[in-house]
């Protein structure tokens, strides 16, 4: 991973079955597009986040492919059907 990336989550402390969750998270990363020159006038490498995944259970509930023109720090708002007890589990790619 790139240097100096963190997260937030945000989901509530307790859900019943059932219940539909709010899901928030921020990434905090620099997202370099690859089109942008340096102060040396050399084109600053790529490095962005290329996907953002979350399961829950081990079960797929979202799966982002991002690109070089995403903004520094994404992010992501969307709720989800939280059916049983479980875990989420947030995994981002980057180059």
């Amino acid at each position: 991973m790139a240097g100096e990336v963190f997260t937030r989550i945000k989901l509530p402390k307790s859900v019943t079955a059932g219940s539909t969750v709010t899901i928030k998270a921020l990434i905090s990363h620099r997202m370099e597009s690859g089109f942008r020159t340096g102060h040396d006038g050399n084109v600053v490498p790529q490095s962005i986040i290329n996907r953002f995944v979350v399961d829950f259970n081990g079960e797929n509930i979202m799966d982002v492919a991002l690109g070089p023109l995403v903004a520094a720090d994404p992010y992501f708002q969307f709720d989800a059907v939280v059916p049983e007890s479980g875990e989420f589990t947030f995994v981002w790619h980057d180059d």
